[in-house]
């Protein structure tokens, strides 16, 4: 049996941390997904979707407190595991290959 497809949603989590570093907790998150999707997305949906990846194995967290004297809160840090760079990379792959010769057809329109 095949791995679990991602949802949309988490797919562009997924890039989005990758896009920041490799690790990155979730306010960093909703800008740079509103910025690169031009929509608006809320910081709790982003959180569960975290929460979700994290159950599933493709997102290791870890807390930060360094910065509670300043802002008063602990920062949790997602970070991507190899699992989620695998299926990065065959989402990818399989994304290229329906692209494949396609992409004019929708200059055409």
């Amino acid at each position: 049996m095949g791995r679990e497809r991602l949802g949309e949603f988490e797919h562009q989590v997924l890039l989005a941390i990758l896009r920041l570093g490799g690790e990155a907790y979730s306010v960093p998150l909703v800008l740079e997904l509103e910025e690169r999707t031009g929509r608006e997305v809320s910081q709790s949906s982003v959180f569960i979707v975290l929460q979700r990846l994290e159950k599933k194995g493709l997102l290791a967290s870890r807390m930060d407190d360094s910065t509670k004297h300043e802002t008063g809160r602990v920062r949790r840090y997602f970070e991507l595991t190899p699992e989620a760079m695998i299926r990065l990379r065959d989402s990818r792959r399989d994304f290229v290959a329906l692209w494949d010769g396609i992409a004019t057809v929708l200059d055409e329109v």
